[in-house]
């Protein structure tokens, strides 16, 4: 590995462990084996190479979640209980030191740091991609902008409260029996004539 992996793998560790605001440059440099200069060089500031780690992450999580039957998932895309089997899996890795609690930190400071945050804001969007695949089947690829822009946003909303949530207070989280009980009262709702 070269210095610009070292770096980001440093980073991710960093983050884990403490977060983005307490991680200082040199706790990457030491972390990584690395050097001041290589971070400037190779990522630009330590908190573009820190919005890099993040991205890196939560697509390592994501990948957890791919793969259908290998990853678990054994239920009708675009089902009830697809839906059910998702917020599982995603609850299940809700725990302190997660990508997703981590989540929570750069919601809060997001505004302090506007490289961080516009980094981010990409990758929201494919993240929204990425849920629309998981839960309803299909390639991320062939998902379209404007279903990306509904659909793929109200997932990351979702997502987003729960990791808030289960952030807060996660005795009193909801589980995915009760997200999916509260997704059939608004498909009757919805449904009712």
């Amino acid at each position: 590995m070269g210095h610009r992996e070292d770096l980001l793998e440093g980073a991710k560790r960093c983050l884990l462990e403490k977060g983005f605001v307490r991680t200082t440059a040199r706790d990457i440099v030491k972390e990584s084996r690395t050097n001041l200069a290589s971070i400037g060089y190779h990522y630009g500031s330590k908190d573009a190479l820190l919005a890099q780690a993040y991205v890196s992450l939560v697509e390592g999580m994501g990948d957890t979640f791919e793969g259908g039957e290998s990853a678990g998932l054994t239920t009708e895309p675009g089902s009830v209980e697809r839906f059910r089997e998702v917020w599982s899996n995603i609850i299940g890795t809700l725990r302190p030191g997660s990508v997703w609690r981590l989540s929570m930190e750069i919601v809060v400071m997001g505004d302090q740091l506007p490289e961080v945050r516009d980094h981010l804001a990409v990758a929201q969007r494919e993240a929204g991609r990425a849920l629309i695949a998981l839960l309803m089947g299909g390639r991320e690829e062939d998902v379209s902008d404007e279903t990306v822009a509904t659909l793929g946003m109200f997932y990351v909303t979702l997502m987003t409260g729960l990791i808030a949530q289960w952030t807060f207070d996660p005795k009193t989280a909801p589980g995915a029996e009760q997200l999916t009980e509260g997704l059939r009262q608004v498909i009757e709702a919805a449904t009712r004539k």
